[in-house]
């Protein structure tokens, strides 16, 4: 094993060590593109990469991105300690909704904090954040004292920067993603710095575009809303947003309580919105019925309707009075505390108010994740004794760490391997809660309840709070959701390439898998691009289950971007001349190549721009901007065995996501005769949503006119939104 180095450098020098491993080294360039400091170049005379300790700061960004494994690294980061940011807590917290984490003082640890960035030419952060912030250009424009240059940056991809930068978990997302977290280290503060911008220079307001002729009405008033609407609204679209409760916001607004995220902070995107032109029409629930009659009154619908049912836990007792749920109690005591009502709603809930500020009871919270503790810290503030109980090990916790440790400061009881087995009552108000001891060895197992160690806890009031699902009866009308977020396949270049996926995150991140986080969210961000039916799109927490407050916010943003791309218009209207096409195949010899480039080219003199793909190559961007979409595919088998499509046609077609009536045709070529290979494709389209308006069997050789003939169908077909006519063949 060859080593080369530009210097030898002695152990204790106090400095990172490079090493190149020269026989495994390709002289490839990825070590040498992606340094931040210019520790790597080529030697041009043995075409290998070499390393300067003198410039590196340890990294690691070339271990990580390096494909043979032909670079180490050894010793310190060479990264200045991050400036740490005040966690305060009240002295006297009854009633206080004062916000316990506080931001950067002043511009200097502003900018110390931000003068850690290395401004990576491929940065994980970016990729780590599920709103693709470019965290490295409004950390430049941050340095430069300009905020509203960094207000710029941040627009681009985010309209809660004030918002995300208060509730984000940038542990698991952005921060777990810096280059310093992922080589061992503490990451930048890039939630507070984002906090910083937004806090001294206020958020930029949408500003409205030329008028498009184009409706679109969405359901919700969430995060996920707020994307799509702000959006929207800077297309030109006329926007109305349909919310069922009396005030916009959704989870923001009652379910995030204020010594987190201020209402004013929380309220300040409807605020801008409605200044903008949006038709916010609160008090309005929509159900499934209620989608299709938006249908026809909008050209295009986004649901965005968030998780807010509140999941119960059927235990003997759940009935008793006393016994609610985590929205009940976050929303009535958000709104006491906000309020003064403090007296009046501990009186509401059978309680009764202390005359010299000790409890006013034990309350009880079923679950130990992050909704768990915004109950218990809120019930502190009501004046109320509060204990968690969660049957998950410690280990395994849902809840973040720094969340834990705020509660624990606050005076929430937290005790993990216990459940409730039931609860007893008195007079038909709940007193006791029956725990039991669990036992839980890995964390993608269920715990299991233990018969010995129960204990009884007497409680004045139990709230379940083991976290929120999508209204089942909605959900039923939104066919293929939740959508998981999971990659299934082998991950893109690109993405292995920056180094995310090679390590998870530090331990100041809770070694959170970072990069595999990170794809399952570009699994939801492409099916947010993509209509669940014709004309209804549908993002955020509705589209996954509950997820985070930023993913919903992009997702909706995306849903917005997919629909001004494609201009979908109602019954009754003009419909758009299709703009885009995309001719995909499934070719051995290249003979169905060739038939593809043909259809396309016949589509491209039609006034379309047109890709063509083969099949590997199609993924869910390129069919969110496709007004028609054709496939074709050889005909693969013997002709006395059963043939159909090629097998990679068949097995793109089975993971292709929903089409939501998109138009489309279907071709083969063959030798032999097709038999079903046709009804075969059209009817894995047809199951996935797409409108299949025209299908052809061509025999190889034929000349252009059937190609010709099936483009024009094609076209037809899209223009007239016609239902699948029979399957063409040129068979005979």
């Amino acid at each position: 094993m060859t080593v080369a180095m530009i210097e030898e450098r002695p152990a204790g020098t106090g400095r990172p060590h490079v090493e190149v491993i020269e026989d495994r080294c390709a002289g490839c360039q990825e070590c040498v593109v992606r340094c931040p400091s210019g520790a790597l170049r080529m030697d041009t005379e043995r075409w290998v990469a070499a390393g300067d300790d003198e410039l590196c700061v340890g990294c690691r960004q070339c271990v990580r991105t390096c494909p043979f494994s032909a670079i180490r690294v050894e010793g310190p980061t060479l990264v200045p300690p991050r400036v740490s940011v005040e966690v305060t807590h009240p002295g006297r917290i009854l009633g206080d909704t004062a916000e316990v984490r506080r931001g950067f003082p002043d511009f200097e640890s502003a900018l110390s904090e931000a003068q850690r960035c290395l401004a990576c030419p491929d940065p994980t952060c970016v990729r780590g954040c599920p709103a693709h912030n470019d965290i490295p250009a409004f950390l430049a424009a941050l340095r430069d004292r300009d905020l509203a240059g960094a207000h710029e940056v941040l627009r681009r991809t985010s309209v809660l920067p004030d918002v995300c930068s208060r509730v984000c978990n940038q542990a698991a997302q952005c921060e777990g993603a810096c280059t310093w977290s992922l080589a061992g280290g503490t990451p930048v503060a890039i939630g507070q710095l984002e906090r910083f911008v937004a806090d001294h220079h206020p958020v930029p307001p949408p500003v409205p575009g030329a008028e498009a002729d184009i409706s679109v009405g969405v359901v919700g008033a969430g995060p996920a809303a707020i994307g799509a609407a702000w959006s929207l609204v800077e297309a030109g679209a006329s926007v109305t947003v349909y919310e069922k409760d009396p005030t916009p916001s959704g989870l923001l607004g009652w379910g995030i309580p204020d010594f987190t995220l201020p209402d004013a902070v929380a309220s300040r995107p409807w605020r801008q919105l409605e200044a903008a032109g949006v038709d916010l029409r609160c008090g309005v629930e929509i159900d499934a019925e209620g989608l299709d009659r938006l249908l026809v009154e909008h050209d295009a619908v986004i649901v965005a309707t968030g998780a807010s049912v509140p999941v119960r836990l059927p235990i003997p007792g759940a009935e008793l009075e006393g016994v609610t749920d985590a929205t009940t109690f976050l929303k009535t005591g958000q709104a006491a505390l906000r309020t003064g009502q403090v007296r009046e709603w501990l009186a509401a809930m059978g309680l009764a108010p202390s005359e010299d500020g000790a409890s006013c009871g034990h309350v009880l919270v079923l679950g130990a994740g992050n909704t768990a503790m915004d109950v218990a810290r809120t019930a502190r503030r009501l004046g109320l004794d509060a204990t968690c109980v969660d049957w998950l090990d410690r280990r395994f916790a849902l809840a973040r760490p720094d969340e834990l440790d705020e509660a624990w400061r606050e005076g929430v009881g937290v005790r993990f391997s216990r459940t409730v087995r039931r609860l007893e009552g008195e007079g038909n108000r709940v007193r006791r809660a029956l725990l039991a001891r669990t036992v839980q060895t890995r964390a993608d197992r269920s715990p299991r309840v233990l018969s010995d160690g129960e204990e009884t806890l007497a409680v004045d009031l139990v709230v379940m709070a083991m976290g929120y699902r999508v209204d089942p009866a909605l959900a039923s009308a939104l066919p293929g959701t939740p959508v998981r977020r999971q990659v299934t396949a082998v991950a893109d270049r690109a993405w292995t390439a920056s180094g995310v996926l090679a390590n998870p995150a530090s331990d100041f991140a809770y070694r959170s898998p970072v990069g595999r986080l990170a794809l399952g969210r570009e699994v939801a961000l492409h099916a947010a691009a993509l209509p669940l039916r014709e004309r209804l799109w549908v993002v955020g927490d509705a589209l996954t289950g509950p997820a985070t407050v930023v993913e919903a916010m992009a997702q909706g943003r995306r849903a917005a971007s997919a629909i001004m791309a494609r201009r979908p218009s109602r019954p009754g209207r003009r419909r758009r001349e299709p703009r885009q096409a995309l001719v995909c195949y499934s070719s051995a010899g290249g003979r169905t190549a060739a038939v593809a480039h043909k259809v396309g080219s016949e589509l491209a003199a039609k006034g379309l721009g047109v890709r063509v793909l083969p099949i590997e190559q199609v993924g869910p961007d390129e069919l969110a901007t496709t007004d028609l979409l054709v496939v074709g595919s050889w005909v693969e088998g013997m002709v006395v065995a059963k043939v159909g499509p090629s097998r990679a046609a068949r097995a793109w077609l089975d993971r292709l996501p929903r089409l939501g009536g998109m138009p489309a045709a279907v071709f083969c070529t063959y030798d032999v005769h097709p038999r079903s290979t046709l009804d075969v494709m059209a009817g894995a389209l047809a199951a996935r949503g797409a409108r299949v308006v025209a299908s052809a069997a061509l025999r190889r050789g034929r000349g252009d006119v059937p190609a010709i003939a099936l483009a024009r169908k094609a076209l037809a077909g899209a223009r007239k939104g016609v239902p699948a006519p029979a399957a063409a063949s040129s068979a005979s």
